[in-house]
C-alpha cells in the first residue's frame, strides 16, 4: 500500500466578497480533486486544538500525526533542524524575517508594509542575514540563513517567556509598535528589530532593489521562539517509510526531525511559481525508491491568503489540481500497488483577514481498491461539513489513513 497526503496550506477560507461570496475552495475549477472526492470519504477535521495558536506549524504536526500539546516545542526549531543548525539545549531558536518597513522615523510608527520583503530571493536574503549576523552574531546572538524571507535567529542561553513577538504576517499594512514585545525578557530582541532598520535601509543589496522596483529588505523581525524538537520516529511510530516534499524550512524540518527523508528539489518556492511538477515526480520517485508515505506540502494558497489574492488564491488551487494531481495519480498507478490519496488544508488563511484561523477545514480520502459514494459533487468548506463526518482530534485523521 502506497499513502499520499497533498497538503494545501491555508487553502480553506471564509466567504470572499471578490468572489460573490464564495470561497477559492468553491471557485476553483479542480476537476481531478473533486472526482477523488466523489469517490472517497470527505468530512471536517479539526486540526487546530482548542487552545493553540493556528499556525503551519501546529496544524501540520497534527496532520501529520503528532499531537501538538504533547510534542510543539516552537516554530522556529523545526526550521533550524532544516537548515541545518545544530542547537543545544539551552539555546533558544527564532524566525527571523526579512521584512519591508515604511519610512517613518519612529520605528514604533512604521508600517508592515510586506512581511516576506517583495518575497525576495534567498540569493537577496543571503546577503541581508550574512551583515545582520557581523553586526549582531558571534557571541550570544547567531543568525542563519534559509530561504527566501526566511531564516533563523539562534539565542544561546535564551528563554521563550518572551511576551508577544508577533507574526509579521498577522500585521499586514498595520503600524508595528502595538505588536512589538514590551517583555523584559525581549528587550534585547527588540533593540536589534529596530537597529536593523538603521543599516539595513542603505545596504547594497537593497539599494539595489529598489533601483530594480523591488521591495527592500529593510528590517529583520524576530518570533516563533521554541526549544530544541524531539519528535517520535515516523516509521516506529506509524510502522511505514515517510518522506517530506516542501520548498519550506518549517515541513522539511518537522520531516528530519521525524526521521523521514526530505529531497530537495529545484525551483520550490513557496509562491504560485514554484515547480508544482517537480515537487510532484519527487514524491514519485520516493514511492518508487522505498518509501510507502509521501506527505507533498503546497505553500501557494497560504501566502496568496496572507497577501489578500483572492485571484491567486484560486489559481494556486487549480494549477495543484492540473499540475500535480495527474503526475501523482499515473505514477501510483506505475508502481502498480493499492494506494490511498488523501488532501487536505492545514488551516484556514482568510482572504478577508490575512491571517491564519482555527477552524476545522475539509478533508478527502481516497481508496482506490474502496472506492465509494461519499455524496459530495465539489469538496469545498460547506459540502465537507453537511457530510456529518467530522474528526475533532486532528492527529486522530492520519491513523484514520493509514488504518489496513
Amino acid at each position: 500500500m502506497k499513502y499520499v497526503v497533498v497538503l494545501y496550506d491555508g487553502m480553506a477560507d471564509y466567504p470572499v466578497p471578490a468572489l460573490d461570496g464564495k470561497t477559492p475552495m468553491m471557485v476553483a475549477n479542480k476537476p481531478i480533486f473533486d472526482s477523488l472526492a466523489q469517490k472517497g470519504e470527505v468530512g471536517l477535521v479539526r486540526t487546530v486544538a482548542e487552545g493553540l495558536k493556528p499556525g503551519s506549524d501546529v496544524a501540520n504536526l497534527s496532520v501529520m500525526g503528532y499531537d501538538p500539546k504533547k510534542y510543539y516545542t516552537g516554530r522556529s526549531p523545526l526550521e533550524a533542524v532544516s537548515i541545518g543548525v545544530k542547537m543545544a539545549d539551552d539555546d533558544i531558536a527564532l524566525r527571523c524575517n526579512v521584512v519591508t518597513l515604511s519610512d517613518e522615523e519612529n520605528y514604533d510608527d512604521k508600517t508592515m508594509i510586506d512581511y516576506s520583503a517583495g518575497d525576495i530571493s534567498s540569493e537577496d536574503a543571503a546577503e541581508i542575514i550574512k551583515s545582520v549576523q557581523e553586526h549582531f552574531g558571534g557571541g550570544e546572538f547567531d543568525f542563519y540563513s534559509g530561504v527566501s524571507y526566511r531564516h533563523c535567529l539562534i539565542h544561546h542561553g535564551g528563554t521563550v517567556e518572551l511576551g508577544n513577538m508577533t507574526p509579521p504576517h498577522d500585521i499586514s499594512d498595520r503600524v508595528v509598535g502595538p505588536y512589538i514585545s514590551t517583555h523584559k525578557n525581549a528587550e534585547k530582541l527588540t533593540a536589534m528589530m529596530r537597529e536593523s532598520y538603521e543599516f539595513l535601509k542603505d545596504h547594497p543589496t537593497n539599494k539595489r532593489r529598489i533601483a530594480e522596483g523591488k521591495r527592500p529588505a529593510n528590517s529583520i523581525w524576530l518570533w516563533g521562539e521554541g526549544k530544541k524538537p524531539m519528535l517520535p520516529n515516523f516509521e516506529e511510530e506509524f510502522g511505514i517509510k515517510g518522506a517530506v516534499i516542501s520548498a519550506v524550512d518549517l515541513l522539511k524540518g518537522i520531516g528530519l526531525a521525524a526521521g523521514m527523508s526530505v529531497p530537495d528539489v529545484e525551483g520550490s518556492t513557496g509562491y504560485i511559481d514554484t515547480n508544482f511538477e517537480g515537487k510532484a515526480n519527487a514524491a514519485i520517485e520516493e514511492l518508487k525508491n522505498g518509501c510507502d508515505f509521501a506527505y507533498i506540502h503546497f505553500e501557494a494558497p497560504d501566502e496568496c491568503g496572507h497577501r489578500g489574492e483572492p485571484e491567486n488564491k484560486v489559481k494556486s488551487i487549480e494549477m495543484i489540481d492540473n499540475r500535480v494531481l495527474p503526475i501523482v495519480i499515473k505514477g501510483l498507478e506505475e508502481i502498480g500497488e493499492d494506494y490511498k490519496i488523501m488532501i487536505l488544508p492545514d488551516h484556514p488563511t482568510p482572504i478577508v483577514t490575512k491571517t491564519h484561523a482555527g477552524d476545522p477545514v475539509p478533508y478527502m480520502i481516497y481508496h482506490k481498491s474502496d472506492e465509494k459514494d461519499s455524496g459530495v459533487d465539489s469538496i469545498n468548506e460547506e459540502t465537507a461539513k453537511a457530510t456529518g463526518n467530522y474528526v475533532d482530534f486532528g492527529p486522530g485523521l492520519i491513523k484514520k489513513f493509514i488504518e489496513k
